[in-house]
């Protein structure tokens, strides 16, 4: 893991496309700003999750079908 230390108004960027920005830090809290390409999706990690489990308990498309395939 890459650990850096940012200011406010100050950012990274990651792969030349996405930029993260420090817009505020109060207390323990900490506001990014991200500016990504519309096809690059962007989670909260809690929310990814949930995605990711919904997204895991879908039938798999192409597994459906294999019980009528004969050997």
């Amino acid at each position: 893991m890459l650990v850096l230390t940012r200011r406010i108004n100050e950012s990274i960027v990651i792969n030349d496309d996405v930029s993260v920005l420090v817009v505020e830090v109060r207390g323990d809290r900490v506001r990014l700003g991200i500016e990504a390409p519309k096809d690059v999706a962007v989670h909260r990690k809690e929310i990814y999750d949930v995605i990711r489990d919904a997204d895991s308990e879908k039938p798999n498309k192409h597994a459906e079908g294999l019980h009528l395939v004969k050997k």
